[in-house]
């Protein structure tokens, strides 16, 4: 079985084709800067070479017309014909409360994203662009929808509630949601796939860190927090989203900046975070670089950055009773070492020791970090959400 997986955004289009048969990508890339002057595709050949094609691209359905044409070409195509794609997964951000999986689109599921487009209207839109460009281009086509906050619906109501008049909840769905589910739920399970232990009889906390980032409590298989809430916005420091801050302080701004709603959602997701404290730039590597040149701002970004995870990673702990296995990933979870040492040192009362020499300069395996001794085996996963998709795409069509 061929599957497509493609990731919406307002500007770009990524997608992945995935041979389910022989777990083989046969190819890989997205449109960038799309309905804006120089959209270009950039893909990756399969003897790793990376190729750019530029090409005015106005709006989605050019965009993914384009890939399906790069992905058929003589020169550059792993298919022969679009017949060839047997389903089209897709990732959809936010899903509300009407969504606790994966599911096939439908008229009816089409609705309930629509019906969600308020809560994620910068992400929501985009993604049903692409589910109704590959209607439009391959009629029939088989396409599921794999929402980032359908992991999250196992949270109990004392987690995701705010403490917020209940009628704005009944009224407008105020409430934690989450998002990075799919990574989530990848990288436990992958961790315990690793290990050799039941994923349903332990408890997990994984750490998606990156230029966004996000933490889940992952008890007995079941996502029971998430630092995340209504939106991306809440939670660890970030590139350029500020985290957790008090929503006093927000009127106060807004009082004093004259700042409108809009303008009050620029700041906290396009001026804040990494980038709004260093002044520097929303770039991890940016920041090490100018901390190695001791940067006060810098240094101040980057120890807000790594003691937010490590507070979440306590209180994480201390609500599941416990913590077996923590699991890194994303773009700094993955890659950035000095990170990894800063959080887990000084953890030893919880049981958690890592290895400093085999976590020095890791980047981008599979690999545990802890010391043998250690009571919590700490371990590096990469993400792969697209193989997520790709397989629930398969397992929900094959039923």
């Amino acid at each position: 079985m061929k599957i497509l997986v493609l990731n919406c955004g307002s500007s770009s289009v990524k997608y992945k084709l995935f041979n389910m048969d022989t777990h083989e990508v046969l190819a890989q890339g997205g449109v960038e800067k799309l309905g804006l002057p120089g959209s270009f595709l950039k893909f990756t050949q399969p003897d790793g070479k990376k190729v750019i094609l530029d090409k005015e691209l106005p709006e989605h359905n050019a965009a993914i017309e384009f890939i399906l044409s790069v992905l058929t070409d003589d020169k550059y195509g792993c298919i022969k014909s679009y017949n060839e794609i047997d389903a089209v997964g897709h990732r959809v951000v936010h899903g509300g409360e009407a969504f606790s999986g994966s599911v096939e689109i439908t008229p009816e599921v089409i609705g309930k994203m629509v019906e969600c487009i308020d809560l994620a209207p910068l992400h929501n839109p985009p993604n049903l662009k692409g589910i109704r460009a590959m209607s439009a281009l391959i009629p029939g086509i088989r396409q599921v929808g794999v929402f980032d906050t359908a992991f999250h619906q196992t949270m109990p109501d004392y987690a995701y509630m705010y403490g917020l008049p209940y009628s704005l909840y009944k009224k407008y769905g105020i409430r934690r949601y989450g998002f990075h589910g799919t990574s989530h739920r990848y990288v436990s399970k992958r961790a315990c796939d690793i290990l050799g232990v039941p994923y349903e009889e332990q408890k997990i906390i994984t750490a998606h860190v990156g230029n966004g980032g996000s933490i889940a409590a992952v008890k007995n298989g079941k996502s029971i927090d998430t630092s995340m809430g209504l939106t991306p916005v809440e939670g660890l420091l970030m590139g350029t989203r500020c985290g957790d801050v008090d929503a006093g302080a927000l009127t106060f701004i807004m009082d004093k900046e004259k700042l409108d709603a809009k303008g009050l959602s620029d700041l906290i997701n396009k001026q804040s975070g990494v980038q709004g404290v260093s002044g520097i730039s929303s770039d991890m590597r940016e920041i090490e670089a100018a901390v190695a040149d001791g940067d006060k701002r810098a240094i101040l970004a980057l120890n807000i950055y790594n003691y937010r995870i490590k507070k979440y990673i306590g209180a994480y702990a201390a609500a599941m009773g416990g913590c077996d296995i923590l699991v890194w990933t994303g773009g700094v979870g993955e890659n950035q070492w000095a990170t990894r040492r800063v959080v887990c040192e000084n953890m030893e009362y919880m049981g958690m020791k890592i290895d400093v020499q085999k976590n020095e300069g890791m980047r981008g395996e599979e690999m545990v970090i802890s010391t043998p001794d250690s009571k919590v085996t700490i371990i590096v996963v990469p993400t792969d959400e697209e193989y997520m998709i790709a397989s629930d795409t398969m397992d929900i069509l094959g039923k």
